[in-house]
C-alpha cells in the first residue's frame, strides 16, 4: 500500500499513549514484589501477546521468522535482548522518578540512539541530510530532544522544590540521584528495540509476500519481527526476575495467598486481582509496538524517523498521566510553564516529522530520492 504519514502518525500516538498508561494497572497490585508483577506482566507483553495476535493476523507467522536468514534472527533476537536490559529498569525508573521525569529521562536517550543510529551504520544518513524531506525529519528529531530537554529541565525544577516528604507522599521510593542512573542506563540499551526491528527486516519482508498472497493489509507484516525480538527481552527479564526472586524470597508469591504488609504484619494476598491487573499492564505495553508496527508501515521510506514519533507520542502522553496523577502538585508557575513547553514542544516536533514523510511521497522529492539511491548503489 501506498506510504500515508498523516495515518502513520496517528498510529504512532496510539503507541506513545499505549506505552504510558502501561505501568498504571502496576498501581492496583497489591503486597506482591516488583519483580513477582513485572514478570507476570512481562508474559504477557513478551510472549503470550505478540504470539496471539501476530497468529490471528499473519497467515504464518513463525514460518516467516525460521525462513529468515539465521543471522538476521540472531540478531533481532539480541537486540531485543539488550533492550530487555533496558526495559527491566525502565520499571526502576518509573519508581525512582515518577512517571513523567523517569521516561523524559530515559526515552530522551531512547530517541537520540534508536532514531539515529540505524541510518548512520546502514551508510544512509549522508544521503537522508543532503534531501528536503530528510532535512525536515532530522529538524523534527532534534526539536523532539528539546522538548524531551524541557521536560527534563521540569522535573528537576521541581525536585528542588518539593520538600522531601511531599515528593515521598507522590512518589513513595522517590530518589533523584539513583534514577538518574538508572534512567540513563534503561535509556541507552532501551534503544536496542529499534535495533532489533532493523535486524527483523527480511522476517517482514516475508511475511509481507505472506500477506499480499492472502489478500490481507500490509499493517502487519512487522508483528512476526515483534516476535523474536521479544523472545530476546522476555529472556533478560526472566532471568533477572527470578534472581531477585530468589535473592528476595518473593517466589513463593506467584501461588501464596498469604502476605506480609510493609510493617511485617500478615495479610491476604489478592491473587486473582494481582493476576489480572498485572496482565492487563502487559498486554497494554504490547500494545505500544503493535501500533508502533503499523505506524511504521506508513512512514514511507525514511521508516527510521518511527522511532522519534513513537518516543515523542510517550512522553507527551506520560506528562498528560503525571499531570493527571498529581505529580506536579506544589510545583511553582515556573514549572509548570516549563511542562506545557514541553509539551508543546514535542507535539509540534511529530508535525515536523510527519511533515517530512509527507514531502517524500511527492513525485518531485520521491524521484530525487530514487535517483540518489540508484547512484549511492
Amino acid at each position: 500500500m501506498a506510504p500515508n504519514p498523516l495515518l502513520g502518525l496517528f498510529y504512532h500516538w496510539l503507541g506513545g499513549l499505549a506505552s504510558a498508561s502501561f505501568y498504571i494497572p502496576y498501581r492496583k497490585v497489591r503486597v506482591w514484589s516488583w519483580e513477582t508483577y513485572w514478570l507476570v506482566g512481562g508474559i504477557f507483553s513478551w510472549l503470550i501477546a505478540p504470539f496471539i495476535l501476530a497468529s490471528l493476523l499473519v497467515p504464518n507467522p513463525l514460518g516467516a521468522i525460521f525462513n529468515a536468514p539465521r543471522e538476521n534472527i540472531f540478531w533481532a533476537y539480541f537486540f531485543g535482548a539488550m533492550w530487555g536490559l533496558g526495559g527491566l529498569t525502565f520499571g526502576l525508573t518509573m519508581r525512582y522518578l515518577g512517571i513523567a521525569l523517569g521516561m523524559a529521562i530515559a526515552l530522551g536517550y531512547c530517541a537520540a540512539f534508536g532514531t539515529l543510529m540505524p541510518p548512520i551504520f546502514k551508510g544512509e544518513f549522508l544521503t537522508i541530510i543532503s534531501e528536503t524531506p530528510g532535512q525536515f525529519i532530522l529538524l523534527g528529531v532534534f526539536v523532539c530532544l528539546a522538548g524531551i530537554a524541557i521536560s527534563g529541565a521540569a522535573g528537576m525544577s521541581k525536585e528542588k522544590e518539593m520538600p522531601e516528604e511531599e515528593k515521598k507522599a507522590v512518589i513513595k521510593e522517590f530518589n533523584f540521584t539513583k534514577g538518574i542512573l538508572v534512567a540513563t542506563f534503561s535509556g541507552v540499551m532501551s534503544a536496542s528495540m529499534s535495533y532489533g526491528m532493523a535486524a527483523g527486516r527480511p522476517i517482514a519482508d516475508i511475511a509481507l509476500t505472506q500477506l499480499t498472497d492472502a489478500g490481507r493489509s500490509d499493517l502487519w507484516q512487522n508483528l512476526p519481527v515483534l516476535i523474536i525480538v521479544l523472545w530476546g527481552g522476555l529472556t533478560t527479564n526472566f532471568l533477572w526476575c527470578m534472581y531477585l526472586n530468589w535473592k528476595n524470597r518473593s517466589g513463593h508469591e506467584y501461588f501464596t495467598a498469604t502476605g506480609k504488609t510493609e510493617t511485617g504484619e500478615p495479610t491476604r494476598v489478592p491473587m486473582l486481582s494481582n493476576y489480572v491487573f498485572s496482565a492487563l499492564a502487559g498486554v497494554t505495553w504490547y500494545m505500544q509496538f503493535f501500533f508502533y508496527s503499523m505506524g511504521e508501515t506508513k512512514m514511507g521510506e525514511y521508516k527510521f524517523s518511527s522511532w522519534t514519533l513513537h518516543m515523542a507520542s510517550i512522553i507527551i502522553f506520560s506528562t498528560l498521566w503525571g499531570v493527571a496523577l498529581r505529580e506536579w502538585r506544589g510545583a511553582s508557575k515556573r514549572t509548570q510553564v516549563l511542562v506545557a513547553l514541553g509539551l508543546a514542544v514535542l507535539v509540534f516536533s511529530t508535525f515536523i516529522v510527519g511533515y517530512g514523510n509527507y514531502l517524500n511521497t511527492l513525485p518531485e522529492y520521491a524521484k530525487a530520492a530514487g535517483d540518489a539511491a540508484a547512484a549511492a548503489h
